[in-house]
């Protein structure tokens, strides 16, 4: 099944400006490493059966925020379902992607293209959405503290040991942080 704007595998992706050795010093920055990769190859079996639970939750948080389904909406306050669906479709495997991918320059060069899709230069570009025209980075940088604690009571649900809950909530939470701060790129590239 194809997932319409889910593009990770595309090759005609650009290269993201961010290059492998930036991304290096970013895990260093995180204290990222061997124990997180390996504590959300665990996370992505524990969530992939749970993929619609953990959107039902994040989509509720964002319906009940009217501040924050403005951006999934029309310049006038409409919500649009279809744009929420195709979205919800690929932050489906954005969360088994965070798991399970490795974490090199294809990732990076589809990291980019979430990245700008936040932005004017191509939000709305990819559904073909009568939505407002960008995301502003203070919502996605905020957005890291839900998407990391809501996800706890969905990693504990796998029958794990607490300590290996507590390393696949840690390694997710570093990998958000890592994530929203690629994303913040376009919005910051003179600074960044």
């Amino acid at each position: 099944m194809t997932t319409p704007g889910y593009d990770y595998d595309d090759p005609s992706l650009k290269p993201s400006p961010v290059t492998p050795a930036d991304l290096e010093k970013l895990k260093a920055t995180v204290l990222f490493g061997p124990d997180d990769e390996a504590a959300l190859k665990t996370a992505g079996d524990v969530l992939s059966g749970q993929l619609d639970q953990i959107l039902d939750v994040w989509y509720g948080f964002v319906g009940a925020n009217p501040h924050l389904i403005a951006y999934f909406s029309t310049p006038s306050g409409t919500p649009l379902p279809d744009y929420l669906a195709r979205v919800r479709a690929r932050f489906a495997h954005w969360i088994l992607d965070t798991c399970n991918r490795p974490y090199d320059e294809q990732w990076l060069a589809y990291h980019q293209e979430i990245a700008i899709r936040h932005t004017a230069e191509k939000k709305n570009e990819t559904d073909h959405a009568d939505s407002v025209p960008y995301i502003p980075l203070r919502y996605m940088i905020g957005f890291i503290y839900p998407i990391t604690a809501t996800i706890r009571p969905f990693l504990a649900a796998g029958g794990h040991r607490e300590d290996e809950v507590e390393a696949m909530f840690n390694a997710w939470f570093k990998s958000v942080t890592m994530q929203v701060t690629l994303w913040s790129y376009p919005y910051a590239k003179s600074v960044w």
